[in-house]
């Protein structure tokens, strides 16, 4: 199942700081200078052994005539809009301002449940002052600090439970390999899968997300049988003030979670795009299947013998560490490739779904390490003895060993590649863990 949580607030509550503390790493940019946050930070949080996506939001500010604290407030709408669960942050070090009572005022009229966490709370005095926020109105409130993490498995728990099983899968789509066609807005989505199911599915024109949600095709030609996601994501044309490119990756983000492998498309005369990349690592550490397809390649003029082979070797550059994909130059008007393009989604499916048996693995990887030994670490010689596949659906090994936690990220990365050169996992993140033996 999909679900989506967006953390929204005035500027400089600490949003980006609870963000982080949610994902367990650094990612999104933190200073005490309000407005840092200007560009949207997606990521995949984890609690309870349940995920679900978070959504950073820069500091809306309502009514506002700066430049980029309109387009933030925009975009915040959208995220609110698109998301199942909301955070709204506010900061018990100032209390309430005009600005919270603004964004309270527009959060009580939100269908969806919004959780009012308070934050700084790093004290009891701070605890007692912050009781003001209950005059905001709102069911579910808890107190927290981000820098300490304090309070921040009550806010968990209470999301993690608002989840529902998602039981609208279709029956008669279950069990079917699934491929999100997923990119920017124009760069043929909708084209493609059209071109491939040879009809009119979805609309197509020249105009940036004409598709409004997304579609399933069913796929069941030429002894082949799985299902399309067309995920280009905008919900109504009439407001042209939305941003399409924001709304375009909420709506691959929800994509992600239905799809088996995706068919990331991009334009061979733009590139890949930095919104396509934060796509792709999402899509990696979700353990999803992937391709890359370069589209309008007939517009691309003066090729030259290399010209293709130029283009992969730059495009993996901006793809790494993770660029072992299939790359496929196609052309949707022309149809150049296009089912070329399936059959690499359908051999990466068949590459995440494969089960090595235990004796090949060993058989192969005990000499890969025996020709190679982990280095020593604090006097410690590390010694793999066992190598199994565990029964999950992204390819994922447990490596048993006398000294687990000796075993560092330069050795790791050598056992992925001898399992990459050795076993066809093209197009699959690989999962490695270490286990005392």
């Amino acid at each position: 199942m999909s679900f989506t949580v967006a953390i929204t607030g005035r500027p400089n509550v600490g949003k980006s700081t609870f963000f982080n503390r949610l994902l367990e790493q650094r990612k999104a940019i933190v200073d005490d200078v309000s407005g840092v946050t200007r560009d949207r930070q997606y990521g995949v949080a984890d609690w309870a052994g349940k995920q679900f996506n978070v959504i950073d939001t820069g500091g809306f500010v309502s009514g506002s005539d700066d430049v980029f604290e309109k387009e933030i407030a925009k975009q915040v709408m959208i995220a609110i809009e698109e998301a199942n669960a909301i955070i709204f942050m506010v900061d018990a070090a100032t209390g309430i301002i005009e600005l919270d009572e603004n964004m309270a005022h527009m959060l009580r009229r939100s269908t969806k449940p919004v959780f009012l966490v308070v934050n700084k709370v790093d004290n009891h005095e701070r605890l007692l002052e912050a009781s003001e926020f209950y005059s905001l109105g709102f069911e579910h409130i808890f107190f927290v600090s981000s820098i300490s993490g304090s309070g921040t498995g009550e806010i968990l728990d209470a999301i993690t439970d608002s989840m529902k099983e998602d039981d609208s899968v279709n029956d008669e789509l279950a069990g079917l390999p699934k491929f999100a066609i997923i990119g920017q807005p124009n760069v043929g989505k909708s084209s493609l899968l059209n071109a491939l199911i040879g009809q009119e599915r979805t609309i197509v024109s020249n105009i940036a997300g004409t598709t409004r949600d997304t579609i399933h095709t069913r796929y069941n030609l030429y002894n082949k049988d799985f299902v399309l996601i067309d995920t280009a994501g905008i919900r109504r044309k009439n407001k042209v003030n939305e941003d399409l490119e924001f709304y375009s990756v909420i709506r691959a983000i929800k994509a992600l979670d239905e799809a088996d492998v995706c068919m990331l498309l991009i334009d061979a005369g733009k590139g890949i795009t930095a919104q396509d990349l934060a796509i792709y690592s999402l899509a990696e550490k979700k353990g999803k299947g992937l391709v890359v397809l370069v589209n309008k390649w007939d517009l691309i003029e003066d090729k030259k013998t290399n010209t293709a082979k130029d283009y992969e070797k730059e495009l993996k550059q901006r793809l790494a560490p993770f660029n072992d994909v299939p790359i496929v130059f196609i052309s949707v008007t022309e149809k150049q490739r296009i089912f070329q393009s399936i059959e690499a989604a359908l051999q990466v499916y068949e590459n995440r779904v494969q089960k090595i048996p235990t004796s090949k693995l060993n058989d192969i990887l005990l000499k890969a390490i025996e020709s190679y030994h982990p280095p020593v670490v604090r006097g410690n010689q590390v010694k793999i003895k066992y190598i199994t596949q565990l029964p999950v659906h992204t390819p994922t090994f447990a490596f048993f060993c006398n000294y687990p936690d000796d075993i560092k990220t330069p050795y790791k990365n050598y056992l992925e590649n001898q399992l990459r050169e050795h076993f066809n996992l093209k197009g699959v993140p690989i999962r490695i863990f270490f286990r005392k033996k």
